[in-house]
């Protein structure tokens, strides 16, 4: 007969450890331009005598509804509309200048690195949600390049114990190849360019929304199948009919981060409030992080947590 008081103590005991919090109830989505990194990667605009000049992301991000509507000045010059393909450097034709430029890209803001630092180093899933267009699996082959190379804060070494410590946790057969361990992490992981194939560059607002909805849906049901096999396996003492009854799925937390209030605006005015019930939406422009509140007062509360 089972002691009740003492698999609740357990429960108790186990839930409440910062890892089972770090491995199974947090979840983390980010934009890429000058929220994680400050890329150089340029829009290619024209000007009133034909010129091509170059826009960077965060300076796009102030002009992106005033390009092909009415000419305005820009840095001298008088700015008319897009280039021919504009965003060439953002799409599968930049994939290689995309993999070069993460090597050296500065970061955008030290509180979101933080935050990303800390979703790999400890094996959490987290989303990409950019505008850019490239192919998927290119960011996916620039996170690992962070991760081998232990960029920035990113060590490698407490990714790998983390994962193995994950398998642990959810009954998963242990794996010593180090390079399996990481491929499989970065699988779990969601990489979403907007433009990719379909999708505009210059308003990646809607698709921003559909992708925030997609990670959100496949990490609650993934959290909920690890909670339940951790309850079962080192709560239950492997008893499925006793952990099946007892266990009660504890809703994930998320958040969302970007630079362009455009984007945080719409994901804080479209999302049902039951959508955003565990999202913290994230406004980063100019390198702070502050969670967004409301765009008609342009009020910012300053993010006091970590």
């Amino acid at each position: 007969m089972f002691n009740y008081k003492k698999i609740v103590k357990r429960i108790i005991s186990e839930v409440t450890q910062e890892n089972m919090l770090k491995y199974g109830l947090k979840y983390y989505a980010f934009d890429w331009d000058d929220n994680l990194m400050e890329m150089p990667t340029l829009i290619y605009l024209k000007d009133e005598d034909g010129d091509v000049i170059g826009m960077s992301t965060e300076d796009f991000a102030e002009y992106r509804t005033l390009v092909g509507q009415e000419p305005f000045n820009y840095k001298g010059h008088m700015i008319v509309g897009f280039d021919k393909d504009p965003y060439r450097d953002f799409g599968v034709s930049g994939d290689r200048k995309f993999l070069e430029d993460i090597k050296y890209a500065p970061i955008a803001s030290q509180d979101v690195w933080n935050d990303f630092k800390e979703a790999i180093n400890y094996g959490s899933v987290f989303a990409i949600i950019t505008a850019r267009g490239h192919t998927p699996s290119v960011l996916k082959r620039a996170v690992k390049y962070l991760i081998e190379n232990n960029m920035h804060g990113i060590e490698k070494s407490q990714l790998i114990k983390n994962l193995k410590e994950y398998r642990r946790r959810a009954g998963l057969k242990q794996v010593e190849n180090e390079n399996w361990l990481i491929n499989d992490y970065l699988e779990r992981c969601q990489f979403s360019p907007v433009s990719y194939r379909a999708g505009s560059a210059a308003n990646p607002e809607e698709a921003k929304i559909r992708e925030i909805k997609r990670f959100m849906t496949n990490q609650r049901r993934s959290s909920k199948k690890f909670q339940k096999s951790y309850f079962i396996n080192h709560v239950s003492s492997g008893d499925d009919s006793v952990g099946g009854n007892l266990f009660k799925f504890v809703e994930p937390k998320f958040g969302f981060s970007d630079d362009d209030e455009r984007n945080v605006h719409s994901m804080k005015n479209k999302l049902s409030d039951k959508e955003k019930e565990n999202l913290n939406i994230y406004l980063t422009k100019g390198g702070e992080k502050n969670i967004y509140e409301n765009w008609s007062s342009r009020r910012l509360v300053q993010n006091k947590r970590k």
